[in-house]
């Protein structure tokens, strides 16, 4: 059976994962959501899907919240263990995500998954949430997908959403966005950072 997108896509970050650490120390793109998150639920527990390097994790551990680091990619955890960090392997098209947590974040993840699996998640994210919850995610803007070469010549499966749609996959799921961020630093599209809770 031909692997899937997203799996090949965690096939190509197993390869890189240490370059793509070093490009991504220091930068972060959409800061603003993790500081929101930070001042919207102090003392969170958090499930973090696709943790990568584990910058965002630090970042959020520094500010007083608890992480569960979580990634499909070995190379990645292998990489966050060598910095003495926990991390747990997770697969969230498949797995059960546990919970309840005070917030869930995946920060450029969902780009990789093609539109069923998108739904698949974001219901096993709402899920997973307390009733007071937070959803933290980033999402590339555009209307396409298809393959792309990285600069490492390995290629990644990755899905450009419009605002619309990916509110209305929220929605699908139980969730509306209470506060979104919007940056232009990725050459082609721009990206949307948004914080979303559970309908009630």
């Amino acid at each position: 059976m031909e692997p899937s997108p997203n799996a090949r896509t965690v096939e190509s970050y197993e390869q890189i994962a240490d370059e793509y650490a070093r490009d991504t120390k220091g930068g972060h793109v959409l800061s603003g959501g993790l500081t929101r998150l930070i001042e919207t639920m102090p003392g969170a527990h958090v499930l973090e899907i696709g943790s990568g390097p584990g910058w965002d994790a630090d970042q959020l551990e520094d500010a007083g919240l608890t992480v569960r680091r979580t990634d499909i990619t070995q190379a990645f955890i292998d990489f966050q263990r060598s910095r003495g960090k926990s991390v747990d392997r997770l697969d969230a098209i498949n797995d059960n995500l546990g919970g309840p947590y005070d917030a869930v974040v995946t920060l450029h993840v969902l780009q990789h998954m093609e539109s069923d699996d998108l739904g698949v998640v974001l219901a096993k994210v709402a899920a997973a949430l307390s009733p007071s919850g937070r959803f933290l995610v980033s999402i590339p803007l555009g209307e396409d997908a298809g393959w792309q070469d990285g600069e490492s010549g390995n290629p990644y499966y990755r899905v450009l959403r419009t605002e619309d749609d990916f509110t209305a996959s929220l929605a699908q799921a139980g969730l509306t966005p209470e506060w979104t961020e919007r940056s232009n630093d990725d050459e082609e599209t721009g990206w949307l950072c948004l914080l979303a809770k559970l309908v009630r």
